[in-house]
């Protein structure tokens, strides 16, 4: 992965995560100032916002810690593994969160429960993505597998020579 590469990825994660940030301390700010509710519970998806948030930034931090392993070379280890399964996990949690903020929106949506139906769907799209990361950690395992495979014949090839 090249020099370039790392930087743009990385800055788009720092904005990412500003972004984040600025809609969490929006939220808390919302809570805290105690803005009257208007026709959906503000109070509950405020919250599930902020949590949501958390989930989010759980994912960025894990990716930024995986370019540095790219970039360093090591991502080909076991160690790899724990960001994955954890951005697995945050995945699952926005996707629960986003169900959450389904579920508080679907009784102000009895007149047109198609907007229920589309956030229902991309819940499970969210979802979908847990799963693209979960076959991605396999084809990382199987890699992994292979350099350490790789390793002992070239230690053992070594040996003979």
């Amino acid at each position: 992965m090249g020099k370039l590469t790392v930087r743009a990825l990385r800055a788009v994660l720092a904005v990412v995560l500003a972004g984040t940030v600025f809609v969490q301390a929006s939220m808390v700010w919302a809570l805290a100032s105690g803005e009257r509710e208007g026709a959906l519970p503000l109070t509950p998806l405020r919250v599930i916002t902020i949590l949501g948030m958390v989930a989010a930034q759980v994912v960025l931090v894990c990716v930024w810690r995986l370019v540095t392993m790219v970039r360093r070379g090591t991502v080909f280890s076991h160690a790899a593994f724990r960001y994955v399964d954890i951005v697995i996990g945050a995945i699952v949690t926005a996707a629960l969160a986003w169900f959450a903020v389904t579920l508080v929106n679907a009784p102000g949506q009895r007149d047109d429960p198609g907007v229920t139906l589309i956030m229902g769907g991309v819940g499970v799209a969210i979802l979908g993505v847990a799963l693209i990361v979960l076959v991605l950690r396999m084809l990382l395992a199987q890699a992994v597998a292979r350099d350490v495979e790789a390793a002992r014949m070239q230690a053992e090839l070594d040996e003979v020579i």
